[in-house]
């Protein structure tokens, strides 16, 4: 039985972005879903600037917004009647720090095409109608500590083995229950809606708004799906029986719910499918790691849905671990750099559930009253770029928590920065210098040359570690090395609260971990901390297995 590196359970954006992540390694990578083909749902409606600057780590990012639209101005009706209009992204706009100012409206299913395409670019494909019925982990003998393997029982064909597994397989995850792995919460039996992607006659409804009707018995939600002529997001609150009990979603229930809120006839919606029933669930896995068996996303954690927080929590669930799975199949780190996984993003998730609880409860209360709508769920909270580790053990001492430094602290986002490229004066970015799966250690003054250099003789070419020296505007910058940035308008130094650090020639050195978040932020001369930080996650470098006396004599 052949081994695989990690097999993936679940084939929406979750595990999608990390087959392509781990794909982009060199991991031997095999994605399975149950479905007989593609799942298609619609539920989510796009990814929140966090999430892009991710899908702009994978090569994706310029496809999804050709694909999709900025999101949409609301117009909240009641009686039929419109009564309010909203905006909630009109101040969001890019800043030197970050290049998505606002998410971006795109049908899940054109997304997850999207990322597939790009998977089979790696030569990986999804394997569909393969249900995962069976998972027994075992040890490889003579292997020490990392000698371990999961074999895979499916419900047909030949069973798998795959050194570790990671169960994206959503809320209701074969992978956690077949684990035992507890999922605590409530879900809330009267908060129900109906979804479905619905055809509208032509014209019907102006297609640059998404339109919002809430009365006092009820709620339509029509949002034009991106790339379609005639395609809507139809969202509502549920038809019900004599018993008060929520009824199925159909066709025809759908027409009536149109008929009853809007001044539409129901024989303008003229085609629904993928039809759901949403039921509030606030659940969460009480472990993300089970030995060699992960959860991210919904099989992880399941929240309320206002504020888009789902499919982009996944994402970004699947960026923090990718690059941990790869550093260590590699063999650069240990096995236990996977802890910090449940560690960074269980925190995430249990606040995720806060916010989005919140959120609900804070739009629940807007629609009661006429102009209310789902810009209540709208909040800065909701970018995703706030979102940090500073309490992870992979968060560095360095900078001491001081409230009057600026910049960032160990466990924060890096910021981007525009930039020019030191040889071509062309423009650039810092989150393009970080692109692709290494981790890269900037040095802002000249004191920081030592540091990056150690670091390149250790771990330069293909030891997953780049460097980038960040001039000043003013630096000389003869001999500069191949791939250093200008801050030619200071921001770089800015976001980073390095001050004018070229001037008095101490330096500021910062590790960014490969899924954009600082690990070590430290003065040029503290080079122990980022040698010792660059160890763990990437073994001793090349200068070790070259001549052991190298790393001694840099001490």
């Amino acid at each position: 039985m052949g081994m695989t590196d990690v097999l993936i359970v679940g084939a929406g954006p979750t595990g999608l972005v990390l087959a392509c992540d781990l794909a982009r390694r060199g991991a031997a990578v095999r994605i399975v879903d149950r479905s007989p083909a593609p799942p298609r749902t619609s539920r989510a409606k796009g990814p929140n600037p966090r999430s892009l600057e991710i899908l702009d780590d994978l090569g994706v990012a310029e496809e999804v917004l050709a694909a999709g639209s900025a999101p949409l101005p609301m117009l909240k009706y009641r009686d039929r009647r419109p009564v309010a209009e909203a905006d909630p992204w009109a101040d969001s706009a890019p800043s030197p720090d970050a290049r998505y100012g606002r998410g971006w409206l795109i049908a899940q299913w054109r997304l997850e095409g999207i990322l597939r395409d790009r998977l089979a670019g790696y030569g990986v494909r999804v394997e569909l109608g393969r249900e995962v019925v069976g998972l027994a982990q075992g040890r490889d003998e003579g292997e020490g500590d990392d000698g371990g393997h999961v074999d895979v029982t499916y419900a047909d064909g030949p069973a798998g083995r795959a050194r570790y597994v990671v169960g994206c397989d959503g809320a209701h995850s074969s992978v956690r229950k077949l684990l035992g792995i507890t999922f605590e919460g409530t879900t809330a039996e009267d908060q129900v809606m109906v979804c479905g992607d619905v055809d509208l006659a032509e014209g019907v409804l102006d297609r640059t708004r998404w339109h919002q009707w809430f009365d006092e018995d009820g709620a339509v939600m029509l949002c034009p799906i991106p790339g379609t002529r005639t395609g809507w997001w139809f969202q509502a609150g549920p038809e019900r029986d004599g018993r008060g009990r929520p009824l199925a979603p159909t066709a025809d229930g759908f027409r009536r719910l149109l008929a009853h809120h809007t001044a539409l006839p129901g024989r303008d919606l003229t085609r629904a499918e993928l039809l759901s029933t949403y039921r509030v669930n606030v659940r969460m896995a009480d472990r993300f790691r089970a030995g060699r068996v992960l959860l991210a996303g919904d099989a992880a954690h399941v929240h309320a849905i206002a504020g888009g927080l789902g499919m982009n929590t996944g994402i970004q669930d699947a960026f923090n671990l990718g690059w941990k799975l790869g550093l260590v199949l590699a063999g650069h780190a240990d096995a236990e750099l996977l802890d910090t996984y449940e560690e960074e993003r269980l925190p995430v998730a249990a606040r995720t559930l806060d916010l989005t609880s919140e959120r609900l409860r804070a739009t629940l209360e807007a629609i009661r009253r006429p102009g209310g709508g789902l810009d209540a769920a709208i909040t800065p909270d909701t970018t995703g770029l706030g979102v940090g580790y500073r309490w992870s053990s992979l968060a560095a001492g360095g900078r001491a928590p001081g409230a009057e430094q600026p910049g960032p602290r160990a466990g924060d986002r890096a910021p981007d920065a525009p930039c020019a490229d030191a040889a071509t004066g062309e423009r650039t970015r810092l989150h393009r210098v970080f692109v692709g799966p290494r981790t890269t250690v900037l040095g802002f003054g000249r004191g920081s040359a030592a540091v990056l250099r150690e670091t390149a003789d250790a771990y330069g070419g293909d030891a997953g570690v780049r460097v980038c020296r960040v001039y000043a505007a003013h630096e000389d910058r003869a001999g500069a090395e191949p791939g250093a940035v200008v801050d030619d308008a200071g921001h770089a130094s800015t976001a980073y609260g390095t001050g004018a650090s070229g001037d008095t020639g101490a330096g500021t050195v910062v590790v960014v971990r490969p899924d954009h978040h600082v690990g070590v932020l430290a003065p040029a001369d503290d080079t122990r901390s980022v040698r010792e930080y660059l160890r763990r996650l990437h073994g001793t470098g090349r200068s070790a297995e070259r001549s052991p006396g190298m790393v001694d004599a840099v001490r």
